[in-house]
């Protein structure tokens, strides 16, 4: 029998799904950084989905909870803020932290392999991370989230007073674009913020349909503030482009 819970949590698996693959093909197509880092935090997040979908299902046993904790509470949101550093900081502040983001979840994935739980795990509702794993592992989860989610907000914050600032010195030229950026950011940390709530749920209350509804909720607020972003660097780069071919042509005028 289908239960609410488990058609949420299969609602929530498609639609990541769905958009994983919307910004992977955008990464095929102009290969920037940002897409790519948004496509594997997707991509955790329908893992952590399909986890709850299958707990929801049959019931959870432990490589089902180690997944949904794995890919739910630690990995994701650090690929997540990844992207945000590629987008407003660039690939060369972006590259050295993507190394260090790749060792600690390859670090966070052997943990989750090899930690004991310490308690049984209940069939049917959603587990709770503290009455399970510990302390250790615990702590690895609020660390990676916290400082992910701290980045994301801080970054978005930061776009926001960088075109407030623009604006407040008059600076001349379309200002679309920057605004997309800052709007694009603040739909990332609502979907972040959105999520964060969903982990508090499961760590408070354990509720598996509060928790697979905030999870549709705050990937497609993650989605729809990726495409915004992306979409506010469209025009600078059409603007080098033209301004690229208009120094090709005077430079052959003037041989």
């Amino acid at each position: 029998m289908v239960t609410m819970e488990a058609a949420l949590a299969a609602t929530a698996t498609l639609v990541a799904v769905a958009f994983a693959l919307s910004t992977f093909e955008r990464w095929l197509a102009r290969r920037r950084p940002h897409e790519l880092a948004w496509t594997v935090s997707l991509a955790f997040f329908a893992a952590a989905s399909a986890a709850l979908w299958l707990g929801a299902t049959r019931g959870w046993d432990a490589p089902t909870f180690r997944a949904f904790f794995l890919f739910g509470a630690i990995l994701n949101v650090p690929w997540l803020a990844l992207g945000s550093v590629y987008l407003l900081a660039g690939r060369r502040i972006g590259d050295p932290i993507a190394t260090g983001v790749a060792l600690v979840s390859a670090f966070a994935a052997g943990v989750l392999v090899v930690v004991p739980l310490e308690a049984p795990l209940p069939v049917e509702g959603l587990p709770r991370g503290k009455d399970v794993f510990p302390v250790g592992v615990r702590a690895m989860a609020a660390v990676a989230s916290g400082v992910g989610a701290v980045v994301v907000i801080a970054l978005a914050l930061w776009s926001v007073w960088r075109l407030l600032r623009g604006r407040s010195r008059g600076v001349a030229g379309p200002v679309e674009a920057p605004g997309r950026l800052a709007a694009g950011n603040l739909l990332i940390v609502a979907g972040t913020l959105v999520l964060s709530a969903s982990g508090s749920l499961n760590a408070r209350l354990g509720e598996m349909e509060a928790f697979a509804v905030t999870l549709v909720v705050g990937v497609v607020l993650l989605f729809a503030g990726f495409l915004v972003a992306t979409s506010a660097s469209a025009p600078r780069s059409a603007s080098a482009s033209a301004k690229d071919a208009a120094q090709d042509l005077a430079a052959h005028a003037l041989r």
